[in-house]
This record gives C-alpha cells, structure tokens and sequence, in this order.
C-alpha cells in the first residue's frame, strides 16, 4: 500500500498558484490533490538524487497547469475550467440575501428558545403551568408554520465570478471562526452547569436543582442562540456556494467536539469524585485545561481550514493573555474550596443551655427564654476565614480557637462581631466569603450552640463574590428555620416605614424564665466604608439610632419600667478614642476594668472620621450600660465613659494583620454574663490561658 507524504511547501505553493483563477468544483479539488501528490513525489525523488536544483526540475517539467493536469488525467477538458456556467449572482447580491435570510434566523432561533424556556416553565411551576403549556403550544405552532413557510424556499448552488468567489472567501472565514469561537463558549457554559448541578444535587432538593438550573438559563440561551446562528448561517453559505476548506472545516469541527466530549465525560467521572471523597471541587482545575485546549485548538483551526491564515497578532494575544490572566485568577480567588471541612465535620455536640427560642415573624424579633439565673453571652470578633489555599493552615487555627473557647465557657448564646471572612485575595488567596460562612455556620450547627451576627467591614468587601444582597440572603438560608440555632432575622427594621440603614440590625429579648425581660440585646450594624476609599469607614446612622431608642421606649412601655440593654457593633464609636485618650492621660473620667490597646497603627482606635449618634442616644436613654465592639484585633480595653462601659472584645484574627498569628496576648473572647436582676459581668477570656490550663 502507498503511504502518501505530505506534499513540502515549495512544491504545495507553486501548484496551487495555477489554480487561483480556476472555478472551485469537488472534480478539480480531487485532481489538485492527485497533482501535487504525483508531483511531490517526483520532488522528492529528484532531491535523493542528489540534484541541488530539484525544485528548478520540476518547474521546467510542470510550466503551465495544463502540464499539471496532464500529469494525473489526460481527458479532462480543461478549458471549461474557465466556461464556467453564465454566473447567477453577484457578491453585493448574494450579502443581500444572506441579510435578508439572517432576520428569518434571528427570528426562529428566538421562537425555538422561548418555546423550550415556555415548557421548563410549565415543567417546573405548578401553579403557572396551564399558562406556560398554553404559551409553548403557541410558539410551537408559530415555529410549525414558519417551518412549512420555509421549507419550499430551497437553497441553491449560485455560481460567481472568480472575484466574487475570493471575497467570499473572507466570508468563510468570518464565520467558520465565530462557529469555532462560539463553540467553545457553549461547552464552557455546559461545563459550568453540569458541575453546578453536580454540587447543588448530593445536598439540595429536586426542586432546588431545577432552580438552580432555571437561574442560569439566560446565560445559556443566549450563547446557545449565537453559536447556532452561527452554524445555521455557516450551513447556508456553504451550501449555496462550494468552498474549497469546507471539507477541512467540517472535519475539525467533528474532532473539537468529540474531543470536547470525551473531556466532558473524563472531567464529569473526576468532579464526582473529588466530591464524594475529597472536600474541595475540581471545577476550577478542569475549566482551565480545557480552556488551555481552546485556546491551542483555535488556533490550530484557523491556520487548518481558512483560507488567510494569519500568524500569532502579538497586539492581540498579549492583551488576551493579560485578561485572561486576571479574569482566570479572580475565578482562582472565587472559587469554593473546603478544606477546612474535616475540622467541621468532627466537631462534637457541645451546648449545654436550656433556653426556649421563638421567632416573631412580624417584627423580626427573637425570644429567648432562659431556664438558668445566671445566662452566658461569649462575643467573639475578628475570625477573619480566608477560605484560601494560603490561609488554610491560619483558618484551621482559628476554627479551632473559636471551639476551644466555646468548649471552655459554655456559653448560652455566641455573639459574632463581625469579620467572620476575609475575602481579600492578596492575604487569603481567596475572594470568596460565602463558602468561608457556610462552614462556620455548619460548624456551630454542629456544636448546637445558639448564634447571633452583625457584619464587620470585610464581610462585604467590593471584591469578594458575595454581595451585600446575597450574603445577606445567604444567612437567611441559614438561619433558624434551617438550622435551629442561628438566630438571624428574615426581615430588617423600618423608621417611618422604610428600612433602615445597615445589612443586618436586629434586636433579640432576653427574658426570664418568668417572663420578665433580662435584657434588650442589640445588633447594630456599623457598615463598611464610605464611598470607595479603603479606610473611610463607615458608622451608625441616624436612622438605626432611631429605630434603637424607638426600641427602648416601646420595651420600657411595655415592661412598666427602665429596662436593661446591650448593643453590639464591630467598628467602634468614636467615644472609644475619646475615653482611650482620657485614660492614657491618667484622667479620673474614666474608669479601668481590664485590658490594653495594642494596636500597631498610629491611631490606637480605629473609628469612623463620622460621628455617630449613638452614644449620646445611649446615654440620654440611660438603658444601655454596655457597648462591645471588634475591629481592631490588637484592642481588648474595656473602660466606663460617662456611665456607659465601652469594651473591646478580644480577637481571633491569624490572618490580616503581619505577624499576628505568632501573636497570644490579645487572642480570646469576651464573656457576658447576665444576671436574673439584669445585672452584667464581663470578662476576657484568653486563649492562652485556656491551653496553659489544658497543659496543666
């Protein structure tokens, strides 16, 4: 059997020059290739024989294309290669129809995608589903009759001048990049969606999944409709006219796809894998492979099958390199990963409480009722999760920090002041601060331990993947219906019917187990920052100022007399500077309870530039007698300030701040301890005095 070679560049060149002006048909495709192959061949057999001018051989000997065709076939007729047909179209014309042409497109491909969309619809919505059928039955009909409107309108070989011919040609390959281009994108997003589904299947309902699946399905239309525009167009363009590189075009399309398939499938058997048995998804791993593969096959197949076959544009990959580059790290950086999810997965069963808690639908208000005398808050601030990578090993501490506390105190309720995550990608590898909360709250669902959270100013960062709305709507997720131990509310407080304020401000009772109330607990969120600078932090705003003393005077109503408050916020008030400065000057202003500021900035507290009502508020109220506050991880200074005690909850942070994770002295938490006459202590309780004790 005859292996045939492949025909060198010189000889593949100087034989296809001669049909350049020649009519494209499949008879003399078929003779060219004969052609070269013949002649190659005798190329190659001239340059064995040592003939330096080989090439100059075959020249003298092949001079016109009649000797090229005589070569292979002496019947062909070669001067009806240049009689061609009389031309039936003009290039301005045949754009003409393929616009016209292209609207009936447009206007199918729109049909087709509303109708299956119509019938998911109907599918999955119960109550709308007469009404979906009904509006599936009418495209359906609609697409029927365009289907038998069309049908009779044929396509039909047009014959060209050889000039309209070599502009169409840039036609082709237009549009045999964009199917290549678009193509690509499709499997992209099928990609996406299929692991989508397999996370969301092993731990949500059916219905959930279909929801799921419903919420991307705008993506997907809309890349379904271009990437089939696209080849019905292709179809169209290659059909009515014959194209040299069709053959070569279909051929590399049929081995993207199946290559792509096969991919799919090897990629689909290792993400159900890494599912079950690892605690991290591939997703992120897969996508980039196959994308490295895109972008290799791309350009093989625009240098395979168009016809100006280009080189690598520096001025355009290196643009594309660079977008690429920082798109795929934010996906890196956004990504779920759970590593940290053996440590959640073995945390024992650890609450000891015995409080009854209610939920007012109405107002938003939780009630705890609580059998003991003496109820224990622990506030723990500044956990700062990275959910990286990188912060791995600082996360794994600081999980185990936040169960060594609880374990110790015994707490009947924890109070979380912000900072949960830390979705800052430089520090953490990670913009992620979904994952990093589903975790912790996984995590004190497992312990059984009663939960409350305000947000802290890294919860929310610009950057990170969750945005206000829907971290917000995550805790929900989360919350008591679901867990039975975090006690976030499902609607916010309004002031004169509009919400106030704030991601999260909510109020809980603490009662007696007689029903008397203990104390009126406050989460008051203290935002984030102003406008886009980093460090312009935001404060408490006069509106959820009013809703708190609204608050108050509704309680004090209601109970007859001055009842006893708590608030807790993350950033602190500027009153916490004011009363530092009195107590670093000596002043008698203030009194000392425990506690240093060891912040490492110039500014030992750092407050909002803009002040808050707050404090005087609390004062004028005269209910509150303490305020806790995080933020500063190296802060943990508890004074009294005008009657009012200010205290900085010890922090947890191994991340942010340089350094800190080899840093004890301000690690720990704060324990509240309220009593049957509403009375309060408060102390520290360090970490390391925790592990000395374990030593021990």
């Amino acid at each position: 059997m005859k292996v045939r070679t492949k025909p060198e560049k010189k000889i593949k060149y100087y034989i296809e020059s001669f049909f350049e002006n020649v009519y494209y048909s499949q008879e003399i495709y078929d003779i060219k290739l004969l052609a070269l192959q013949k002649i190659n061949e005798e190329y190659v057999k001239e340059k064995e024989n040592n003939k330096k001018n080989a090439f100059e051989v075959i020249v003298q000997k092949y001079n016109s294309l009649e000797s090229i065709v005589r070569s292979v076939d002496n019947s062909v007729e070669i001067e009806k290669w240049f009689s061609k047909k009389e031309i039936t179209t003009t290039y301005n014309r045949f754009k003409e129809e393929l616009t016209r042409k292209k609207i009936h497109i447009y206007f199918f491909l729109l049909l087709c995608i509303f109708f299956i969309e119509s019938l998911i619809s109907g599918i999955m919505y119960r109550n709308g589903r007469v009404t979906f059928f009904f509006i599936s039955f009418i495209s359906l009909a609609i697409i029927i009759f365009f289907i038998y409107t069309y049908h009779n309108d044929e396509l039909h070989k047009e014959v060209l001048s050889v000039e309209s011919e070599r502009k169409l040609e840039k036609l082709f390959d237009s549009y045999s990049k964009r199917c290549l281009i678009w193509f690509f994108i499709l499997f992209f997003r099928i990609y996406d969606i299929l692991f989508n589904m397999i996370s969301v299947s092993i731990n949500s309902k059916t219905s959930e999944v279909f929801e799921e699946l419903k919420s991307g399905s705008f993506s997907f239309d809309f890349i379904l409709f271009f990437f089939l525009k696209n080849i019905i167009i292709m179809y169209m363009i290659t059909t009515q006219v014959e194209y040299e590189n069709t053959r070569l075009f279909k051929k590399f399309m049929i081995k993207i796809f199946l290559c792509s398939m096969v991919y799919l499938l090897i990629a689909f058997g290792i993400s159900i894998g890494f599912e079950k048995i690892f605690v991290f998804n591939p997703i992120f791993y897969i996508t980039m492979v196959y994308f490295i593969f895109a972008i290799v096959g791309y350009f093989i197949g625009v240098r395979n099958f168009t016809y100006r076959k280009k080189g690598l544009n520096l001025y355009f990959i290196i643009p594309l390199a660079l977008v690429l580059l920082v798109g795929g790290g934010y996906l890196f950086l956004s990504r779920d990963i759970w590593l940290i999810q053996p440590i959640i997965n073995s945390t024992p069963y650890i609450y000891q409480g015995n409080s009854t808690i209610s939920y007012n639908e109405k107002t938003g208000i939780f009630t705890i009722v609580s059998e003991k005398d003496d109820f224990k808050m622990l506030q723990i601030t500044d956990i700062h999760l990275g959910g990286g990578v990188i912060s791995l090993d600082k996360d794994k501490k600081a999980m185990n920090a936040v169960f060594e506390l609880i374990n110790h105190t015994k707490p009947d309720l924890v109070v979380v002041t912000g900072d949960l995550t830390y979705p800052v990608g430089l520090s953490s590898f990670s913009f992620n601060n979904e994952a990093p909360v589903a975790q912790f709250a996984a995590f004190m669902r497992n312990t059984g331990v009663p939960w409350v959270f305000t947000f802290g100013n890294h919860d929310t960062e610009s950057m990170a993947i969750g945005s206000e709305q829907e971290l917000n709507n995550l805790y929900k997720s989360l919350s008591w219906e679901t867990s039975k131990n975090l006690l976030y509310p499902y609607i916010q407080p309004k002031v004169n019917g509009k919400q106030i304020m704030g991601r999260n401000n909510q109020l809980l009772e603490l009662r007696n187990k007689d029903g008397t109330l203990n104390q009126a607990l406050f989460l008051i969120d203290s935002n984030a920052y102003m406008g886009s600078g980093f460090s312009k932090y935001d404060y408490i705003h006069d509106d959820q100022v009013e809703w708190y003393k609204n608050e108050i005077q509704r309680l004090n109503r209601e109970e007859g007399k001055l009842i006893s408050s708590l608030v807790f916020f993350h950033i602190p008030l500027q009153q916490y500077k004011i009363a530092y400065d009195l107590f670093m000057e000596g002043s008698d202003e203030v009194k000392y309870y425990f506690g240093f500021n060891g912040e490492k900035t110039k500014e030992k507290v750092c407050a909002s530039k803009y002040p808050s009502k707050l404090f005087d508020t609390v004062k004028e109220l005269n209910s509150t007698k303490a305020l806790f506050c995080g933020h500063d991880h190296y802060n943990n200074l508890s004074l009294e300030y005008q009657g009012i005690r200010l205290t900085y909850g010890m922090s947890i942070d191994y991340l942010v701040e340089p350094g800190i994770a080899r840093d004890t002295k301000q690690r720990g938490a704060t324990l509240i301890i309220s009593h049957k006459d509403s009375s309060v202590d408060i102390e520290q309780v360090p970490l390391t005095s925790i592990q000395t004790n374990q030593d021990d």
